[in-house]
């Protein structure tokens, strides 16, 4: 499992019903896409930032270089930076829907070793999750946690899912 996002952060002014157009007309794109576990498609505020969890490396590059769909964020807002962390716990909840999602991403301390601490995460299943998906870059040191919600967290930031495309999700494990 690799976790991966970019952020498109636009104008205040940006109108984001162009977004939601987009998503709505093209997000059915990766419905099928093989190798991907899921893509969340986020938006909050005037910020659309993609969230997907690849069930191998093949898929993210054909996705990413291959010709496989980024072109299309290529051509319209540029190349942004795209975050990735190989997994390392994943969890699949209850919930039917993904419908808002919360990341929360912390940096181990420089005297934290990495393996005490990817043996300490911990996953539970909560009412209303979705799923959760935690990650580390090691080039960072920084752990992602991600969680899909089908209701609002009541957290501050967080994201609304557009569409949510899951060809693989049932295939998805953590390294």
């Amino acid at each position: 499992m690799i976790a991966m996002q970019y952020e498109i952060t636009l104008p205040s002014n940006y109108d984001m019903g162009i977004i939601r157009e987009r998503v709505r007309t093209r997000g059915h794109a990766l419905d099928a896409f093989e190798g991907l576990g899921f893509k969340a498609y986020l938006v909050r505020g005037t910020q659309y930032a993609p969230f997907y969890v690849w069930n191998t490396s093949a898929a993210m590059a054909n996705f990413l270089y291959r010709g496989g769909g980024f072109q299309g964020i290529l051509a319209d807002f540029g190349r942004p930076v795209v975050q990735h962390w190989p997994g390392v716990a994943f969890l699949r909840g209850d919930a039917e829907r993904a419908r808002y999602a919360t990341r929360r991403i912390t940096r181990l301390a420089p005297e934290a070793n990495p393996i005490d601490v990817v043996g300490e995460v911990e996953l539970g299943k909560a009412p209303g999750l979705h799923s959760a998906a935690v990650g580390v870059d090691p080039r960072t040191w920084e752990v992602v946690r991600f969680e899909l919600w089908e209701e609002h967290p009541g957290e501050e930031g967080a994201y609304e899912v557009l569409h949510f495309s899951e060809p693989e999700l049932g295939s998805i494990t953590a390294g």
